[in-house]
């Protein structure tokens, strides 16, 4: 197949939409161990009208043709906030990415590639990073090892030939995102326990649930130390008081009090701690449907997520107690009442810690203190654009 053979059609408005998603959706249904997604929700995180990060924001969606099929997908795109941040922090000045790529061999990934590149420089990036899809908060990074099992909430999954296509494209790798598998019945090292007992033993450390009757409040507690703890992290772009609001929305459903965490200090929020059961096991059994029956499995799970496995997508510490043995003793106290309740309340049997920059020092730290190990590995690549190729 040569690429005059592919056309690329540039997508938009409520068709052309469902059309990228319902191109995803029959990819997935080919990848091992994939678990289909709600197709509404899919719709909601490419729609500008329904979905926050379009506020700051502007994309264009790609799909690849031969012979009258569609036979792949690619979004380009620019986060004006991510262009804010300092270069070495990954993004900066100059910085659009791509996302959502989607392809049936290596000459449509290829001319998928080259009409992301050619948006994005025309429209004035000199470097493309991906995948990204299509928030850097949403579900960055191409699966490179851990394609041998299911996808927790919220992470992407791809076949493991993707990246052997970007990297003969001319990408190489910008960052390396792990995910720690934690055996949650196994408990936690002796050393552990003790740095946990010392923490219930101070006056000053309080570790409270977080309160479902005023989660709105308690969100934007939990995000505000986020753009605070997150600040210098490779790849970190604020949350905007949009977002905020929608993400507290979109999360309530799945919040259980008990496995979400604030530790308070003097009692003043300085460290919060997500769990969320892994909604992709109720996904999996109803095959991403609601409709006829699915819902109300759906709605059984929701009620109670029991056996569910867990994922701790966010935790945070104030950047002022950063590489202090408090911020450790913090998150170590989160974590263990997290665990116990998992297993005593929801008889959890695996957790999932990430993702982690595979440079952030302290999280790697404390994911290997607690015996978890590396179950899955996602890359996030980068390319230099030349803008002469914008008009080719």
């Amino acid at each position: 197949m040569t690429d005059a053979e592919i056309g690329i059609d540039e997508v938009g408005g409520k068709r052309g939409r469902a059309r990228f998603v319902d191109l995803g959706r029959a990819h997935a249904a080919r990848v091992p161990h994939a678990v289909p997604q709600l197709r509404s929700e899919q719709l909601e995180l490419i729609d500008p009208g329904r979905n926050p990060f379009f506020g700051h924001a502007r994309a264009q969606l790609f799909v690849a043709t031969r012979d009258g099929r569609d036979v792949g997908r690619i979004s380009a795109h620019i986060d004006e906030l991510a262009l804010d941040m300092p270069p070495e922090q990954g993004f900066g000045p100059g910085a659009g990415m791509f996302g959502y790529f989607d392809a049936d061999n290596e000459a449509v990934a290829h001319a998928l590639l080259a009409a992301a590149e050619r948006w994005l420089a025309k429209e004035g990036m000199s470097r493309a990073l991906g995948p990204i899809s299509m928030s850097i908060w949403e579900e960055p990074g191409l699966l490179v090892h851990g394609c041998d099992h299911a996808p927790r909430i919220m992470m992407g999954h791809h076949p493991d030939h993707y990246a052997a296509w970007i990297e003969s494209a001319g990408y190489s790798r910008a960052q390396t995102l792990y995910t720690y598998q934690l055996d949650i019945p196994r408990g936690f090292p002796p050393i552990v326990k003790r740095i946990v007992q010392s923490g219930e033993r101070n006056p000053r450390i309080a570790v409270r649930h977080v309160k479902k009757a005023r989660w709105d409040e308690e969100a934007e507690t939990v995000l505000s130390i986020l753009n605070d703890a997150w600040s210098d992290n490779w790849g970190f772009v604020p949350f905007t008081p949009d977002e905020v609001a929608h993400a507290g929305k979109k999360l309530k459903p799945i919040i259980r009090e008990d496995l979400n965490m604030i530790a308070e200090l003097d009692g003043r929020p300085v460290a919060f701690m997500l769990t969320f059961p892994d909604v992709n096991d109720v996904l999996a059994r109803i095959g991403g449907k609601l409709f006829p029956l699915g819902w109300l499995e759906m709605m059984r799970w929701l009620n109670r997520p029991a056996g569910s496995d867990m994922r701790v997508p966010l935790m945070g510490v104030l950047k002022e107690l950063h590489n202090s043995r408090l911020a450790s003793q913090l998150a170590f106290m989160m974590i263990s009442a997290i665990r116990d309740n998992a297993h005593d309340v929801y008889g959890s049997k695996l957790g999932e810690i990430g993702w982690i920059l595979k440079d952030n020092r302290g999280m790697v730290a404390i994911a290997d203190a607690i015996g978890s190990e590396i179950n899955r590995e996602y890359a996030i690549y980068e390319k230099s654009l030349d803008r002469r190729d914008a008009s080719s």
